[in-house]
């Protein structure tokens, strides 16, 4: 992997080394959702990649969306023409079906805005949870509830509802309707700039990957050397991928891409097999925890320099 500047172009000015984490307290919460493996952290990353392009995205594809937080600050910060959101996990999925498809999002947020916590018990949570035969808005409400209240924000099954949580309040400690109500009416505003798959991510990799103005931001749900016992292999029922039919898929892609892994020796090997390049990035977790994440891609040098601000000329 190269490091020298001249091989930046796009920029005039002075570039220097990236030096220190980047801590999430600084970004924009703009996803309703919280869990472990959440990209919060990596906005500024993706922010930098897209104004280092030759060419203004007229599409940006996540095929595994997640929480969104990275396709929503896209789409926020106007950083492509058009977003496109891709999840297959189903209580995922109801949550951007309800706000982004079925024009159901304020209907949301004033759900999650008029629930009473405080009458509610951890075994009530059991009970509502499980309930079935649900309309999609109300899975989707089920679903925040759930990310909100149990452990670690997990959706898989097996999880159980916050013990003490934040001062001893329990199941309420990470409960913020207000907070969560002016995030879903964001996105609300936004969504005529956002379409929602309810999919599979090869399938959508595939049919976008010959339209050179097309970039995609793949985060798949843990490595190849993925822990048994993680929180990413947890947090929802559709966590197997085929990593190296991805890699496949990924380097048949004519546009740009940004792969964000683990750092594992088996991915490193692959993004070697596929030509792909590689930088290892600092964050900071929400506990100020300094943690290193891969990034994967063609070529990582706007990664390894700071930029001067970025004059959009498309």
């Amino acid at each position: 992997m190269g490091t020298a500047v001249e091989q930046i172009s796009l920029f005039d000015g002075v570039f220097r080394r990236l030096d220190g984490p980047i801590n999430v307290a600084s970004v924009t919460q703009r996803s309703p959702f919280r869990y472990p493996g959440g990209k919060t952290w990596l906005v500024p990353h993706v922010r930098r990649w897209l104004q280092s392009l030759q060419y203004f995205p007229a599409e940006f594809i996540e095929p595994f969306a997640g929480g969104g937080i990275v396709s929503l600050s896209v789409a926020a910060e106007k950083l492509a023409d058009h977003v496109t959101m891709v999840e297959l996990d189903k209580q995922v999925a109801a949550v951007w079906d309800t706000i982004i498809n079925n024009d159901e999002g304020v209907w949301l947020a004033e759900r999650i805005a008029e629930f009473d916590i405080s009458s509610v018990t951890a075994d009530d949570l059991r009970v509502l949870v499980a309930s079935e035969q649900l309309s999609v808005k109300e899975r989707a409400f089920l679903t925040i509830l759930k990310n909100r209240t149990f452990h670690g924000g997990i959706l898989a099954p097996g999880s159980a509802p916050i013990k003490n949580g934040e001062n001893g309040k329990g199941i309420a400690s990470r409960w913020y309707p207000e907070t969560l109500r002016k995030r879903i009416l964001g996105i609300v505003h936004m969504k005529e700039s956002i379409d929602f798959i309810e999919g599979d991510a090869f399938d959508v990799i595939e049919s976008g990957a010959t339209s050179e103005e097309t970039v995609f931001f793949i985060d798949p749900p843990y490595s190849v050397a993925g822990k048994g016992k993680g929180a990413g292999r947890r947090l929802y029922s559709c966590f197997e991928v085929d990593h190296e039919r991805l890699f496949d898929v990924v380097s048949k892609i004519e546009g740009d891409f940004l792969m964000t892994y683990d750092n594992a020796d088996e991915v490193k090997e692959l993004a070697s097999r596929f030509g792909f390049d590689t930088e290892l990035v600092a964050m900071k977790n929400t506990h100020h925890a300094e943690m290193n994440e891969l990034l994967i891609g063609r070529n990582l040098n706007w990664a390894r320099f700071t930029m001067p601000p970025f004059q959009n000329q498309f």
